[in-house]
Order: structure tokens, then C-alpha cells, then sequence
């Protein structure tokens, strides 16, 4: 269950079921409600904590620009929408961190800035002034770092970093998303450029679901199919932007790892080569149908499924409606049709089997 705080009421009735043959409702309120044949409620979180982290090795200057160019694009739905979100920023650094190398906390702070043009702002929220341009200046690390780049090792020290306490909130969505032309090569057994670096067969390099485990456990996720965060990656993704790129950037590779994360996760991958405003805009909208997901106490008869937000009929549609997701056994809201914080979702069906 996802994000700000949601009513969830069962309006079922047994006796009223089996009597009047009405369907049950599941019934979701960012609202406080008192509603007839209620079993049972539950407080839901609706809040979203992003995490960005950016590749500040060499050659990433132009790619750091191209996405700070199209923020707007990311955050347009988290503004209209009304969602309670924070943005936070590391660096593919940020593991130098660990007591292997300097054992200091500040390398894995949150960013507000580099050099000598700082926000003051580590973490942004809805009441920040100048979203985008606070975000610009945060995410525009240049490319200093380290170039043995270890993405998943760093987003573990930012998250795990008593300095940036309090992000991810409890209860809260978390989303992940990686900008970078290299892949990760996260190993806690090896020194700073210690050799493996592109190698994907050394000892020393950590499995991709050793920080798959560290996400379960950091949102407190119990069910696979419904992770309470996601991993997204503006990466190399294919042959083709590798062979555009690698002049510019000799070191750059195909993201595997980021691949093999994001798919395991339901993130979204996205080219370093494609349209920046048009993949950022597909992050955004994969991270809102994530984080509003409701999930079904039971399964339901799919062709019985109806769904109302504040009283109007919602069609079912992959694009701008919504669509029933087996796996999670969840209701799915997509494009124009995510709803308005403070909205009022009804959900009825006919369930497959009647619970006892």
C-alpha cells in the first residue's frame, strides 16, 4: 500500500451480498469517511521520496545538462497532482564514503550543489521555492568523481547516511533513478579502482540482488510483486547509442546491472541517447502508477471491475484510464486518470470467490 493518508474501507456486508446479490465495493478516500458495512480500515501512505543519482565522472557534463533541461517534464504531475514528494540527489561516488575508504559522511550527503553554487537544499519538497532551478543546481555535479563507478553501493550509503535521516520517510514510495554511461560495478571487497572495473565475472563484484535485498528491507517490502520502491536508469541501453556515444565517451558500456535492476523492480529504462523530455515523462508517470496502486483484498472477476474517482466513472484503458493488474492483484491508474490528491476512489467488482 502506497503514500498522503488514505481511508481504505471494506463496504461489503456478507449477509447484504448473499440477500441483494449488490457487488462489493473496496473503497479508497484520501478523505475521512464513515461509509455503511465497514469490516475493517487501514491507514495508507501517500507520499513519494525520489532519489536521483548522478554519474559525476568524466564525460557526463553533457548528459548531467540533458536532464537538467527536461526536469520540468519530470515534474509536472507531481505538482499538478498534489503529491507529497522529496527529491534528493548523490553521486555514482557517494560509496567513498564507506569505512574501506575515508569513512566520512559528508561524501554521501545529500548534494545541494558543487563547488562554490550551493541552494542550501538537500532535500526538496512541494513547499521549496523554484523546484526546477533548486534541482538544476543540485543535479549539475559535473564530472570530478571518481570514474570507477559504483551506483548501487553510493544510493546504499545516501540511504543509510545518518545525515540524510528522515529519507527515505517510513511508509513512504521510493523511487530510485540512475543517470549514467557506464554501468554499476558496486564490490565492498575492493579498493577504489581496484582492477574489476568493467568485469563482469570478478569475485569481488557484488550481486545485483544484494542490493535488490537492501531495497526490500530498507521500505519494508514483503510481497515482490508489490515493492514499495522502483529503480529507473537513463542509461546506454542497446548497440546502437553505444556506438553514438563511445567516441565522446570511450569508457561507456551497456548498463546490464541497471537492466537486470530495473526489470526486477518494475523501474523504467531509458536511453542516454533518446529524447531526455520524453523518457523523463515516462519515469514520472511509472513512478505515480506505482506509488497509487490499490491493491484488492480479494481477487476479483476482471469484467465485473468498476471504478469511480469522486463520483465519475473511470474507463479501462492502459493509457489514461486504468487497468487490473493480476500479479499484485492491484487497480492501476494511468495517464490523465491518476487521481488528485484528496480524491475519492471506489472500486467494485464481483470477487471471484466470496471470503469467509
Amino acid at each position: 500500500m502506497k503514500n498522503g493518508i488514505f481511508k481504505i474501507g471494506l463496504i461489503m456486508g456478507i449477509s447484504s451480498l448473499i440477500s441483494s446479490c449488490e457487488k462489493p465495493a473496496t473503497s479508497f478516500s484520501l478523505l475521512e469517511a464513515s461509509q455503511a458495512f465497514t469490516q475493517g480500515s487501514q491507514t495508507v501512505n501517500t507520499k513519494v521520496d525520489i532519489l536521483w543519482v548522478v554519474d559525476n565522472s568524466g564525460s557526463m557534463s553533457a548528459l548531467q545538462q540533458n536532464l537538467t533541461n527536461n526536469f520540468s517534464s519530470f515534474m509536472t504531475n507531481f505538482i499538478n497532482k498534489g503529491i507529497d514528494f522529496n527529491i534528493a540527489v548523490t553521486t555514482s561516488d557517494a560509496y567513498l564514503s564507506g569505512a574501506k575508504f575515508s569513512n566520512n559522511n559528508t561524501l554521501a550527503q545529500f548534494k545541494d550543489g558543487v563547488g562554490t553554487t550551493h541552494t542550501g537544499v538537500r532535500i526538496i519538497n512541494p513547499t521549496t521555492p523554484n523546484i526546477v532551478n533548486t534541482f538544476v543546481t543540485n543535479a549539475l555535479q559535473g564530472e570530478t568523481g571518481s570514474g570507477d563507478e559504483r551506483v548501487f553501493s553510493s544510493f546504499r550509503n545516501a540511504l543509510t547516511n545518518p545525515l540524510n535521516a528522515g529519507f527515505p520517510r517510513p511508509g513512504a514510495f521510493l523511487a530510485v533513478i540512475i543517470l549514467s554511461d557506464e554501468d554499476d560495478f558496486s564490490g565492498d571487497n575492493r579498493a577504489q579502482n581496484g582492477g574489476i572495473d568493467h568485469s563482469y565475472t570478478a569475485s569481488t563484484l557484488d550481486p545485483v540482488q544484494t542490493y535488490i535485498d537492501f531495497l526490500d528491507t530498507l521500505t519494508r517490502t514483503t510481497n515482490i510483486n508489490n515493492r514499495n520502491y522502483s529503480v529507473s536508469a537513463v542509461a546506454v541501453i542497446d548497440n546502437n547509442c553505444l556506438a553514438s556515444h563511445q567516441p565522446a565517451a570511450p569508457s561507456s558500456i551497456i548498463g546490464q546491472r541497471y537492466m537486470t535492476m530495473a526489470n526486477a523492480t518494475k523501474g523504467i529504462l531509458a536511453s542516454i541517447c533518446a529524447n531526455y523530455a520524453t523518457s523523463l515523462l515516462a519515469i514520472q508517470q511509472r513512478i505515480l502508477e506505482l506509488s497509487t496502486a490499490f491493491h484488492l483484498d480479494r481477487a476479483p472477476i476482471v469484467s465485473s471491475i468498476r471504478v469511480l474517482v469522486n463520483g465519475g466513472n473511470i474507463i479501462q484503458d492502459a493509457v489514461n484510464g486504468w487497468t487490473y493488474d493480476s500479479v499484485s492483484n492491484s487497480i492501476i491508474f494511468h495517464g490523465t486518470a491518476l487521481p488528485q490528491q484528496g480524491s475519492s476512489i471506489n472500486i467494485y467488482f464481483d470477487p471471484v470467490t466470496v471470503a469467509q
